[in-house]
């Protein structure tokens, strides 16, 4: 579902060829249970960022004049075997569904299938309001909406911060660990960003609030530490899990540029000491998506700084990749960054996003076919047209950058920050 990067790279009868082979061998009516977030993100997402690029094309008027929105369609028939998902007292969709029968097998519904994380749940309104909006139907972008209503209302009152796992009837907390890596990160990157796509203020409000508790109890400069969300001056741990990383690009995205620096600098360091950036557990286990996030946050330095010190960031992160993950069928995870040993296998968003990443990092604007600034990047690195929104463009935002493929929103009142030449910043590192 990742054909549409082909469009990117301006490489379209190649793209065109994806696109009959995806109408021709992809079907969605299998009897198999999958994950409801990542279906979402990955192949929901996929299929309407290579609507948005075939619709280009065609408008164009040279290529892709026989597409009658065949990708369209299948994204509907996807988005309607996800529906069942979200039949719940509360909103809350379960954590998998069946493609074919919903959610009546007992493996979609039994044990811990109760419970869900709050990137999982929250993780939904960009990609459903965009089916919506694309098809006229609204139901999609209701239930979407709906799970991330009941998402604030269930946020801790007091410090403003949602936990990491929540029971997806009873609404009650299960880990009430709140930080911004791995179970509620995209939670937080998809509120800003629903802002930026739909023009709806109360996206804003929402991430404006949770981010003042953020920036209040969970960062400590250059570090961003879980705390306990009814006791947020409580550590919940003392260690950063490595899925924080994209952090700092969506404080670029707000236009907080200092603590998204220090922090990016940070773990930047420990990328260059380890090759890669380890997840944080018994094993240093290799997550190709840390990469996309660091390689995401130097894009976004990149573009809003202009410093060039972001570009070697990318060149060492493009050098370890080849020295240490390439193998002759392509990239493999690491297993282990100490001693570089490899897993057998290459997820999908290491072609959705690495590769995206890299090639808008070092891509001039001539190098580009489209106007990126037209669109905004979901957290796997699709494009949905910024033509979605319901409010005029110019009203969205102050000002507009490209940014990792999707709108740098700097609000009025920071537009004349200054920000730090990344070369002058020293972060002191524990050995």
């Amino acid at each position: 579902m990742h054909c549409f990067f082909l469009q990117l790279l301006n490489k379209t009868t190649e793209f065109e060829a994806a696109v009959r082979r995806v109408l021709s061998d992809v079907r969605l009516d299998n009897d198999i249970v999958v994950s409801v977030f990542e279906t979402n993100i990955r192949v929901l997402g996929g299929l309407l960022g290579g609507h948005s690029m075939a619709v280009m094309l065609k408008e164009g008027g040279q290529n892709m004049q026989w597409y009658q929105d065949e990708l369209l369609h299948m994204a509907k028939d996807l988005g309607l075997r996800l529906l069942p998902a979200f039949n719940t007292s509360s909103g809350l969709p379960y954590p998998r569904v069946n493609l074919k029968y919903g959610v009546r097998g007992p493996e979609t519904r039994t044990g811990t299938e109760t419970d869900t994380c709050t990137a999982c749940a929250g993780t939904i309104i960009l990609e459903f309001a965009a089916l919506s909006r694309f098809t006229g139907d609204p139901v999609f972008e209701a239930h979407a909406r709906r799970a991330l209503d009941f998402l604030w209302e269930k946020r801790q009152r007091n410090s403003n911060l949602v936990g990491t796992t929540i029971n997806i009837h009873s609404g009650e907390w299960v880990r009430r660990d709140s930080g911004v890596g791995a179970g509620i990160d995209s939670y937080y990157e998809y509120l800003l960003k629903a802002y930026i796509l739909l023009g709806d203020d109360l996206f804003l409000q929402r991430f404006n609030i949770h981010y003042a508790s953020i920036m209040k109890y969970i960062s400590q400069p250059p570090l961003l530490l879980d705390v306990h969300i009814h006791k947020p001056l409580l550590p919940a741990r003392t260690w950063m899990d490595s899925l924080l990383a994209f952090f700092p690009g969506l404080q670029v995205l707000k236009g907080d540029i200092r603590p998204a620096i220090e922090t990016h600098e940070m773990l930047y360091q420990v990328t260059k000491k380890h090759n890669f950036l380890p997840e944080v557990n018994a094993v240093f286990v290799f997550r190709c998506v840390v990469l996309c996030y660091s390689l995401n946050a130097a894009l976004s330095f990149s573009q809003a700084t202009g410093d060039p010190y972001y570009l070697e960031a990318g060149r060492t992160i493009l050098d370890n990749l080849n020295r240490f993950a390439r193998v002759p069928c392509g990239f493999a995870a690491m297993k282990d960054v100490r001693t570089g040993s490899h897993e057998d296998r290459m997820d999908s968003f290491f072609l959705a996003e690495m590769f995206k990443y890299l090639f808008l990092l070092f891509a001039e604007a001539e190098d580009l076919p489209f106007d990126v600034e037209d669109y905004v990047f979901t957290t796997e690195a699709h494009l949905l047209p910024l033509s979605l929104s319901t409010t005029p463009h110019s009203s969205l935002i102050s000002s507009n950058r490209t940014v990792t493929g999707t709108t740098l929103l700097i609000p009025k009142h920071r537009q004349s920050h200054d920000s730090i030449p990344a070369c002058q910043l020293v972060v002191k590192l524990n050995a």
